[in-house]
C-alpha cells in the first residue's frame, strides 16, 4: 500500500551538513526524512522558491522532453529502502500506457515538484525506516530521530511549504 505524501519542507541535517528533504503523511503524521545530495537539493529548493534559472537545469529539460513527447507523470513512489538507500519509481503515461522508470528519490521528488504530480511512499518503506530508527544503537541517530519527530513550522525556515 501506497501512502501520499508532500515534501514538507528542505533543511540541512545538523549530525552530517547533508541536506534533508522532509516527506510527510498528508492525512496522517509520518513523517519520512531522505538525505540527498547538495546538486539535488539546489533543484528542489528551486522549484519550491519558485526560481526561474536561464537556462533549463536537468530537471526542467525532463518536464519539456516528456511535454514534447505528450507523455505525463502520473506519480512517483519512493518504493524501496535497501541497505539505507531509497529508491524510487516514476510512473509515466503514454497513450493510456502505464510505463516505470527507475530513479532517485531525489530525482523523483525534484521532477514531481515540477510537473505538480502526487508523491507516495510505499508503506513497508514507512515502516523499515522507523523500524530502522528504533533498532539503531547510535546515540547521534536516535537523537537526530527524536528531532525530526519534533520539527515544527518554525523550525523549517523558509523551505517550508
Amino acid at each position: 500500500m501506497e501512502v501520499e505524501m508532500k515534501i514538507r519542507g528542505l533543511m540541512m541535517d545538523p549530525v552530517t551538513n547533508m541536506p534533508i528533504v522532509i516527506l510527510k503523511d498528508v492525512k496522517g503524521s509520518a513523517i519520512l526524512p531522505i538525505w540527498v545530495g547538495m546538486y539535488e537539493a539546489n533543484a528542489i529548493a528551486l522549484e519550491i522558491e519558485k526560481i526561474t534559472t536561464p537556462r533549463p537545469m536537468t530537471h526542467d529539460l525532463i518536464r519539456q522532453l516528456l511535454a514534447g513527447l505528450e507523455t505525463g507523470v502520473r506519480k512517483v513512489v519512493v518504493s524501496e529502502l535497501k541497505d539505507d538507500t531509497f529508491y524510487a519509481v516514476i510512473w509515466l503515461e503514454k497513450d493510456g500506457r502505464l510505463i516505470s522508470v527507475d530513479s532517485r528519490p531525489s530525482d523523483a521528488l525534484a521532477l514531481a515538484l515540477r510537473v505538480d504530480c502526487p508523491i507516495y511512499v510505499d508503506e513497508a518503506v514507512l515502516n523499515s525506516s522507523k523500524a530502522a530508527a528504533a533498532v539503531s544503537e547510535k546515540i547521534d541517530n536516535e537523537q537526530l530521530r527524536r528531532w525530526l519527530e519534533g520539527l515544527g513550522d518554525e523550525d523549517l525556515g523558509r523551505y517550508k511549504m
